[in-house]
């Protein structure tokens, strides 16, 4: 089933010199748009792609480039148009980094998109938190931020909380489902309910 088409008042809050700044969207490719974990072939339209991006084949430095398997990613076409009616400023904050724009943007009706680079890819945290969360915090720089992932836990909304001066909703995803139409209302009603500053 295809996700419904929204339409709701953009939330914005008030930037440097008075302009008016969406708040970011902070998009994962696996799980929120790339169903990793559903059964074959995937939920309904949802389209198979054999990918070979440079994340993919660093997995592999044993292996000859060519011997290195295709990866399977299952993606929705019209996920990119349902994003972009959505009143954020899109981001990707995926391990794809730049390969996001060049194999998932494209095959989802998204244009590039800036990212978010990795201090320490993969890296372990004592207090629990994801790797991306500091990086993701320090990208937004206060302004409020929605993170669509599927690896966000509860010491990651509480180091939000003591870093991120700014509104953050962490929106955790099933990596077997993918994003749905309830998780697109949500989005939406989230970024209509922000507030814009006014001067006193």
């Amino acid at each position: 089933m295809r996700p419904a088409r929204l339409t709701r008042r953009a939330g914005r809050t008030t930037g440097l010199g008075g302009f008016l700044l969406k708040p970011f969207l902070f998009l994962d490719v696996d799980g929120p748009l790339n169903v990793f974990e559903a059964a074959l072939p995937g939920p309904d339209g949802y389209q198979s792609h054999y990918l070979r991006p440079q994340s993919w084949l660093a997995q592999y430095p044993h292996l000859l480039e060519d011997d290195v398997p295709d990866l399977l990613v299952r993606l929705h076409p019209e996920h990119g148009a349902e994003l972009l009616d959505l009143p954020f400023e899109h981001v990707w904050a995926t391990t794809w980094e730049e390969d996001a724009n060049r194999y998932i943007g494209p095959r989802i009706g998204l244009p590039p998109l800036p990212v978010v680079n990795w201090t320490e890819p993969n890296a372990f945290s004592l207090d629990g938190t994801y790797f991306k969360t500091a990086d993701v915090v320090r990208f937004a720089g206060g302004r409020p931020f929605a993170w669509v992932d599927d690896q966000l836990h509860d010491a990651d909304r509480d180091y939000v909380r003591r870093h991120h001066p700014g509104p953050a909703l962490l929106y955790d995803v099933d990596p077997s489902v993918g994003l749905t139409i309830e998780d697109f209302e949500a989005l939406a009603q989230w970024a209509g309910e922000l507030v814009t500053p006014t001067a006193p």
